[in-house]
């Protein structure tokens, strides 16, 4: 019997969703390998991300509060999530920016191997083995570990979000390791984060992306069609390396990957970098003026228009149909 750590990440007190991809992860892994899940949440006053956790039905939450981990710094965090990750099989957190930056260290800390950005769990015989997109997605590849402590990050819009169990788990605290002299050397300067209405990209249930055709009238044409169906704003890379868009908003391969169940695609072309953040969304709309754009090729509604004209009158369309 084997266990497994969701490593928990929390902003401003509360569970990102994040942590419910890595939640459904651990449910699988821990079924396959007879064990439970525990989740580990980590920072400063955390006490209502804890109890957040405590509805996902682990076996137990533990929690790493101390005023040393008021502000995010890997160096500080990978210490004592690397301590309590010694008791288990498998280390577990979601491939966020924060999982990313965060495992990786832990990873170091254990001598353990690294699974990366994982899309599904496979297994064979008792033994886990991870399948993850290569080459933006147009080739996978299959990994085992062979360290007594695996730790994985899992892409967020290929694990479904994990539901509260109705359950109640029981809290313990864990003690909080100090930091090497590495840390002494690091500080917190700034955290500018980009604050919106809407929702976040990674978690809405609709995204409108925009392409470089937008030009300077990319919140002009888009921002309507966004507001009425009350969807995260994206944009290629393309767009937002013309200043079109900012950097944060941009899908695709170098960029966030998003699956959400309906994806609008203006003027995107579809160049393999973007296909990589966004081809698993569930129902793909594009309007493109070019009818061989390869976005058309994932498409599952296709529009060959000049989208100027097109995206206004669907807006109107919208707006009546909810005023009817």
């Amino acid at each position: 019997m084997a266990n497994v750590l969701v490593v928990a990440e929390s902003a401003e007190g509360k569970l990102r969703k994040t942590t419910h991809s890595a939640v459904t992860f651990a449910r699988q892994a821990a079924q396959a390998l007879g064990g439970a899940f525990s989740i580990l949440v980590i920072g400063h006053n955390v006490a209502g991300a804890a109890e957040e956790a405590r509805a996902l039905g682990a076996d137990k939450v533990l929690v790493a509060d101390d005023a040393s981990l008021k502000d995010y710094l890997a160096e500080r965090y990978a210490p004592t999530v690397a301590e309590v990750g010694k008791g288990y099989a498998v280390v577990v957190g979601t491939a966020s920016a924060y999982g990313k930056d965060l495992l990786a260290r832990v990873a170091g800390r254990l001598g353990s191997g690294y699974a990366a950005d994982i899309s599904e769990l496979l297994v064979e015989g008792g033994t886990l083995k991870y399948k993850r997109p290569m080459f933006a997605g147009n080739a996978f590849g299959i990994m085992s570990v062979s360290t007594p402590v695996q730790v994985v990050s899992v892409r967020q819009s290929a694990f479904a979000a994990a539901e509260p169990s109705g359950g109640s788990s029981d809290v313990a605290p864990v003690a909080v390791v100090a930091p090497g002299a590495a840390a002494s050397r690091i500080e917190m300067v700034s955290f500018d984060q980009v604050k919106s209405e809407r929702p976040e990209l990674t978690e809405a249930k609709v995204v409108v992306a925009g392409g470089r055709a937008l030009k300077e009238r990319f919140n002009e044409i888009l921002d309507p069609l966004a507001d009425t169906l009350t969807a995260a704003l994206g944009a290629s890379r393309a767009a937002c390396d013309a200043g079109y868009a900012p950097s944060d908003l941009q899908v695709g391969q170098t960029g966030k990957v998003v699956a959400p169940p309906l994806y609008f695609a203006i003027g995107i072309s579809g160049a393999i970098q973007h296909l990589a953040g966004m081809k698993n969304s569930k129902v793909i709309v594009a309007v493109n003026k070019d009818g061989d754009a390869p976005i058309f090729q994932v498409a599952d509604y296709g529009l060959v228009a000049d989208l100027f004209q097109v995206v206004p009158e669907l807006v109107k369309q919208l707006k009546a149909a909810k005023a009817g």
